[in-house]
């Protein structure tokens, strides 16, 4: 599976021009590791430590800047609307996801400030988009429309699906 780069970008040194196609092993895997390493340590800012905010906002909004650009050079701007989706996905998913992982510290998301939430959840959009354009080019999904709204809406119905188990 490949993936059409809607801007230039350099990837290993080498410029690889819009409309050109990677492979989705270069985009994916890394992406998801790095987002797991940075999103990591911003949960563990924000709620492990008692980090100034303005330093959590610094090393969490960088990043988050960058992967953003990122996201547009390699996806689009018609596939970047997904974030908005995946934002309401977040604030359902916030809850039920970082409610459960706190509880297991004994926390809970009303222990904090709103804006010790703000780059957790920036975080986790970011990552929910990720998996979501994974599993639209695994399945092919976005050669072939009606394939892609059925592969969509199962995601967002998988996704309801397990916020509601971990609410519960």
């Amino acid at each position: 599976m490949a993936i059409t780069l809607h801007h230039d970008i350099t990837m290993n040194g080498k410029v690889v021009r819009a409309g050109e196609t990677v492979s989705w092993v270069m985009v994916y895997p890394f992406f998801l590791f790095h987002m797991a390493v940075f999103g990591g340590s911003g949960f563990f800012m924000a709620y492990g430590t008692d980090v100034e905010l303005s330093f959590l906002f610094a090393h969490g909004g960088i990043a988050i800047v960058v992967y953003l650009a990122f996201y547009w050079a390699i996806f689009g701007p018609d596939t970047v609307k997904w974030l908005f989706i995946d934002t309401a996905l977040g604030v359902v998913g916030i809850v039920a996801q970082l409610g459960w992982i706190l509880a297991l510290f004994d926390k809970t998301l009303a222990d904090y400030s709103i804006l010790r939430h703000i780059v957790p959840f920036c975080y986790y959009v970011l990552y929910t988009f990720l998996v979501h354009r994974a599993v639209r080019d695994i399945w092919s999904a976005d050669r072939d429309d009606a394939k892609r709204r059925k592969v969509d809406w199962i995601y967002v119905g998988a996704s309801l699906l397990i916020y509601a188990l971990l609410a519960l």
